[in-house]
């Protein structure tokens, strides 16, 4: 990830933006972001709530629950809005969005501005049709399905931090499976170079491999 806060770029992505005329309404610190392909945009782990606007590239947004089960709520492209959900609301703890390509966004902080974002009516409207074209596809959504490795590994790299399982047990309760077959799941990944064990009952995920 890569911040940009030279203001001759910034204007530009701005000016060619499909929301110009809000944005350029708006007293707030703009800067971009870059993103690297796999790289994730929006996490439960990040601290900083962000409004993001994708200016170049593609997003994937999905929903994991707590056994690792994956939904794909969106995919996103220019003039994709992330963060709307955050100005109303705590920052839901099961969204993802990752870059499916090299990203670039138009961001700030939401934090810093929400009573200059709460008060613009133009900004508003703006988010109230992006809320309501989200809230519609989730009526059509669908469990992706998944073996119990690849729960197993995605419950690692978005339920665990730093993707590291800690405790056989309560990991087996959140995935709905025996300790015995996630021992020999992990076993499997450790050997095919997936997860590696580096103590007792932990394992880390190998990110470059998933």
């Amino acid at each position: 990830m890569e911040r940009i806060y030279e203001k001759k770029k910034i204007n530009t992505c701005i000016a060619n933006s499909k929301y110009y005329a809000v944005l350029n309404s708006l007293d707030v610190d703009f800067y971009l972001i870059k993103y690297e392909k796999g790289e994730l945009v929006s996490s439960p782990f990040q601290n900083e709530i962000l409004f993001q606007i994708v200016e170049q590239g593609s997003i994937n947004i999905y929903f994991i629950r707590d056994d690792g089960t994956r939904y794909s709520l969106s995919n996103g492209t220019s003039d994709y809005f992330l963060g709307d959900m955050d100005i109303f609301y705590p920052k839901s703890q099961n969204i993802y969005a990752e870059a499916a390509e090299s990203l670039t966004c138009i961001s700030f902080s939401i934090e810093k501005h929400r009573d200059i974002l709460l008060s613009n009516s133009q900004f508003l409207a703006l988010i109230c049709n992006s809320l309501a074209f989200k809230i519609g596809t989730l009526t059509t959504i669908e469990a992706a399905p998944a073996s119990l490795t690849e729960r197993v590994l995605s419950y690692m790299k978005y339920k665990c931090s730093d993707g590291t399982l800690k405790g056989i047990g309560q990991a087996a309760f959140h995935l709905h499976c025996s300790t015995r077959r996630l021992q020999r799941i992990l076993n499997q990944s450790e050997t095919a170079g997936l997860v590696k064990k580096i103590g007792k009952g932990t394992y880390q995920l190998i990110e470059s491999k998933y």
